[in-house]
């Protein structure tokens, strides 16, 4: 693959399900009709942020990987259009639940769940009411459009998850996302160091960052004083972070870029940031404290 057209999209969701599918789909085709082979779209695109708020009442939004009407429409749109889409839903899998994503490929074929690594808990993002940590591991798709890497929002604050998705080879990194305002800090406006955060792994890795993000307000459905206001800004960046399209906070639509990932490549081999790694040295990595587990205890029991 040396040229990608690859598109970001964004859009409100409510508690009318059947209209947040039908926005989502308007956008894939939307993008597909400009061109785009691969379209990414939001986490949880099919309902609210109900995470906002802890109600057991929302596992019932969960749907199992193989039974999951989201999936199962998004595969069929993939195959008619002919392009390759990351799903983000809500999954249930016995008696766990995860916030996890499937790549439907170009001929409608779903191939495997990431299952989300790092899961948020702060006021208005309570995640860990709702999802297991994941435990499929980091995934890397080969797809008819190349080769992708996929984190889910939290994921996106992680070195290591670029890295490591860098690692298996991916030619873009891709990271659907939920994320405005902070109802525990109405102060805090994280945009700017959102943005930052995933442009410096572009410009670590050498590789290409797409993010989808949703727009609009939400409100908790047992605290009306509970709102969030998320704040779009999806975007593509180039493989050293520069923006190449970005949108804005408020309004739905679709952002379409051409990637010339043999070019990318080729880039990547001449700085040789991988041929330099030094994983030998990099046990801290593997301890919570920083210390290398090897020599975790000295002479002293320190």
């Amino acid at each position: 693959m040396t040229l990608l057209t690859i598109a970001t999209t964004q859009m409100p969701c409510t508690w009318d399900l059947p209209g947040n599918l039908d926005r989502a789909e308007q956008l894939v085709r939307d993008a597909a009709q400009q061109g785009a082979q691969v379209v990414l779209l939001q986490e949880l695109f099919a309902t609210p942020y109900f995470c906002i708020e802890q109600n057991h009442q929302h596992m019932a939004l969960a749907e199992e990987y193989r039974d999951s009407r989201v999936l199962a429409r998004f595969a069929a749109l993939a195959r008619e259009l002919g392009v390759v889409l990351p799903l983000s839903w809500f999954e249930k899998a016995g008696n766990a639940y995860f916030n996890s994503l499937a790549v439907a490929d170009a001929d409608g074929r779903l191939s495997g769940v990431y299952r989300k690594t790092h899961i948020p808990n702060a006021v208005g993002y309570q995640e860990k009411e709702y999802f297991s940590p994941g435990d499929s591991g980091f995934k890397v798709w080969d797809t008819a459009f190349g080769r992708l890497g996929v984190g889910i929002c939290w994921d996106q604050w992680f070195p290591e998850t670029a890295r490591c998705l860098a690692l298996m080879g991916a030619e873009v990194l891709l990271y659907p996302t939920a994320i405005g305002s902070e109802p525990g800090n109405a102060a805090l406006d994280s945009r700017d160091h959102w943005q930052m955060t995933m442009r410096g792994h572009a410009a670590a890795n050498l590789l290409p960052v797409v993010a989808s993000n949703r727009v609009g307000r939400e409100v908790a459905s047992t605290d009306p004083h509970l709102q969030m206001s998320f704040y779009g800004s999806s975007f593509i960046s180039d493989h050293k972070g520069q923006l190449l399209a970005v949108a804005d906070r408020d309004s739905s639509g679709v952002l379409v870029h051409s990637l010339d990932l043999a070019a990318m490549r080729e880039e990547r081999l001449s700085w040789g940031i991988y041929r330099d790694r030094r994983p030998d040295m990099y046990g801290a990595l593997l301890s919570q404290d920083g210390r290398h587990l090897h020599a975790r205890w000295n002479t002293q029991g320190v």
